[in-house]
């Protein structure tokens, strides 16, 4: 049995101001249709005897994993949800736990939920080879066989040949300077580390508990006192909160005995990790420009651009990135690409919302977006999903008023319950219990106008939710 697990429990800072902590880059449309996380999620479609998932996230993102399943028609083995990152080796360690409850020859194919992956053949050819040699109580990695002296990666020294393609893992190097990884690649005996890994989970644990015996033990504490909630599963907090954060590659593959590399030549892989990391995955113009949305350029080279939600025009510019979204806008040198966790870093210093959440707030329901605000006065943009319903909720310091401009609301006011249409609104007093819901098929949209003494999204006193929440 072949057991999928992705982590996506990731912030993303280093592609702000699209990614943001409250919606990551794995959530995101890069490159195509589909999210990250849900190219990876269909790319195991395909895969013989394999089973529903098993996703490691965080209880923040539960219900966007959730609702992004849902909309590729996929379920899932579990949603774990981590009360604090502890780094890949506990979450895989936990993966594991679960997997063996399922079967005890489960074998793990652990996958980061934000790389992408341009050739599914190749990738699918590479998951049997590894099999075979994870079959044979091996902890396989894939090597990226590299292209270019890439200083972002840490590399995989491969050591003496295993069979099957694969051989032992010689060492593993911490990201190199461009000397050095020139070196390598002149060598020919380095790969990129992907990150992806294959296991029998039993093997898994058993050099764990062998190597890191306080993650193995703390994991066992979470998961036993973990408790369901909706389709989610909570790990204890205490339990997991006092276990070390190390990585897969320090906790286990460094030191263990059973370490394998399989060559992965050809795949199409990147981490995403950078802005100049995503523009090598987008079609490029004749000049080598990627431009993405509504942008005009004129005498522009080599620069990607991206808009969101308004016109950007560049002129007689060279090797930029240059990011618009409604909130904020990055214009970045691409030898600089990788430096903009520095700036998300001073923005968390100031305490702006920008570091960590875009304008449009997604909710388990839909999202809301702010349009204007003012001296006692909000203008929300409410987007409910088809079949979904806020809380039976009501407010102590603010009203409400609701103009429905698209699909249907059915709406609770007080003691009254009204369908609206298009066009059609309602108001909220203060202190009046109310909810709203969207019975049809198509989404509702509404405009709604907050007016008050206080605004904040902590003003909610909830009587009824379907999705088990007790804040905003």
């Amino acid at each position: 049995m072949l057991i999928p697990v992705i982590l996506s429990g990731g912030s993303g800072t280093r592609l702000w101001p699209l990614s943001r902590a409250a919606y990551p880059k794995q959530f995101l449309a890069l490159n195509g249709e589909q999210s990250l996380l849900q190219d990876t999620v269909t790319r195991l479609r395909n895969l013989p005897d394999v089973t529903a998932p098993i996703i490691v996230s965080n209880a923040e993102q539960r219900f966007i994993v959730a609702e992004q399943l849902r909309a590729i028609n996929q379920r899932a083995s579990d949603i774990v949800l981590e009360p604090c990152g502890r780094n890949t080796a506990p979450a895989v360690a936990i993966a594991a736990m679960l997997a063996l409850r399922a079967s005890p020859d489960a074998v793990l194919l652990v996958m980061p939920s934000d790389h992408a992956i341009q050739n599914a053949a190749v990738f699918q050819h590479l998951v049997g080879q590894a099999r075979g040699v994870a079959e044979t109580s091996h902890l396989v990695t894939f090597g990226i066989q590299p292209t270019c002296p890439h200083t972002g990666y840490g590399y995989i020294r491969r050591g003496t040949p295993l069979g099957d393609g694969a051989h032992t893992i010689s060492a593993f190097v911490e990201k190199p300077d461009a000397a050095r990884a020139a070196d390598f690649l002149a060598t020919g005996a380095y790969y990129w580390n992907s990150g992806i890994f294959m296991f029998k989970a039993a093997v898994y644990l058993e050099e764990l508990a062998k190597l890191k015996p306080t993650i193995y033990t703390q994991c066992e504490l979470a998961l036993a006192s973990a408790r369901r909630d909706l389709d989610f599963l909570r790990l204890d907090e205490a339990a997991f909160t006092a276990c070390p954060a190390d990585s897969i590659d320090y906790a286990v593959m460094e030191h263990t005995q059973r370490a394998a590399v399989v060559e992965a030549r050809d795949l199409g892989w990147n981490d995403i990790g950078s802005w100049t990391a995503l523009a090598d995955v987008v079609p490029s113009d004749d000049a080598g420009n990627q431009l993405l949305g509504d942008v005009h350029a004129d005498a522009v080279r080599n620069c990607y651009i991206r808009s969101e939600s308004r016109v950007v025009a560049a002129i007689g510019i060279e090797d930029l990135v240059i990011v618009e979204t409604p909130d904020a806008v990055l214009v970045a040198h691409k030898d600089a690409a990788q430096d903009v966790k520095h700036i998300v870093d001073r923005l968390k210093a100031a305490e702006r919302n920008e570091a960590t959440r875009h304008q449009r707030v997604y909710r388990p329901w839909g999202s809301y977006e702010g349009i204007d605000t003012g001296e006692r006065f909000q203008v929300k943009r409410i987007i409910v999903n088809p079949g979904a319903s806020l809380s039976l909720q009501m407010h102590h310091h603010r009203a409400e008023h609701w103009v429905v401009v698209r699909g249907t609301a059915k709406v609770v006011n007080g003691e009254q319950t009204m369908l609206l249409t298009e066009n059609q609104s309602t108001y909220i007093p203060v202190g009046a219990v109310h909810r709203l819901e969207n019975p049809g098929r198509l989404q509702l949209e509404l405009i709604e106008v907050q007016s008050g003494a206080y605004l904040g999204e902590d003003d909610i006193v909830r009587f009824d939710d379907q999705y088990g929440r007790t804040a905003a």
